[in-house]
């Protein structure tokens, strides 16, 4: 099972909502950090790193000596990746998607690979849950081949909780897409119903389930409740706005540590999500038998 948590814009709770129903549920889980730009689980989760691993991806290497300039290999890259100008040809690494193509195309044989660094993914243990996350070279722009090499590290036999980034964009679809379930955190905001739309088209465009957790419920109006009651999105929990709950966290506590009758609504949320998990595949499996 895969539960992406993820979020419209920054800073609604992605994390600790992660980290929390993590803690509640205990072994048998494992949290992915796939908020690859600034990860930042592991400050609550607190694990023990155990060992890390450099991530490259493959980029073009041109042999000038067999190349003919024929300019297929510029002509096949969608994203302006090699340019032949006169008897040069000219590899801008940072616009490689490494699909191949190039290398493919070529006459000559004349492009091989070499790998070029993207980052590192680290792995940890926090009481008996397996950690993951992946940490982006400074200056790189290229998360989404990191995020999806965390996510072929996770453990088949675990529950996997995915801490995606915030947003809608590329790399938020990399930690969303193939997941059993989209939790979204958001709050009672004019910014956060705003950006929860937007998230929710993206959930809907990849054909996932989904549901909510409102952090700091009491604040701002109930357009975000109208909302999801129109759109017939599940309000799965809901956090108030609690001064006890925001020195703990300044404190890099967790709520489930310190409020132990929070960790009983953690494993709840855990319980809604896992049987409307179940009754979409049972929907599924009765519309492939019609």
């Amino acid at each position: 099972m895969i539960i992406s948590v993820a979020s419209g814009k920054g800073g609604t709770g992605k994390t600790t909502i992660s980290v929390n129903m993590a803690l509640a549920l205990g072994a048998g889980v494992e949290l992915l950090d796939c908020d690859v730009e600034e990860p930042n689980a592991h400050l609550f989760l607190k694990p023990v790193i155990e060992r890390s691993e450099r991530v490259e991806t493959p980029i073009p290497l041109v042999d000038l000596e067999k190349c003919t300039f024929c300019r297929k290999c510029s002509a096949i890259c969608r994203f302006n990746a090699l340019a032949v100008v006169a008897q040069k040809v000219l590899v801008f690494p940072e616009l490689c998607h490494s699909c191949g193509g190039c290398m493919a195309v070529c006459p000559g044989g004349a492009i091989t690979e070499i790998g070029r660094e993207l980052g590192m993914l680290n792995f940890g243990d926090s009481n008996g849950i397996r950690f993951i996350n992946g940490r982006l070279r400074v200056g790189e722009a290229m998360s989404p081949p990191l995020i999806k090499r965390v996510r072929a590290a996770r453990d088949l036999d675990l529950i996997t909780i995915i801490d995606a980034p915030p947003g809608t964009s590329c790399p938020v679809i990399a930690a969303m897409n193939g997941a059993d379930f989209i939790l979204m955190v958001t709050e009672p905001t004019p910014f956060g119903l705003h950006d929860l739309k937007l998230a929710v088209e993206a959930v809907r465009l990849l054909g996932i389930p989904c549901g909510l957790v409102i952090n700091r419920a009491d604040i701002g109006d109930n357009k975000v409740f109208d909302y999801a009651e129109r759109e017939n999105l599940p309000i799965l929990l809901t956090i108030p706005f609690d001064r006890r709950i925001a020195e703990a966290y300044s404190q890099g506590r967790n709520i489930v540590e310190v409020f132990p009758e929070w960790r009983e609504r953690f494993v709840a949320l855990f319980r809604d999500i896992e049987a409307i998990i179940i009754e979409e595949k049972d929907k599924a499996a009765a519309c492939a038998n019609l």
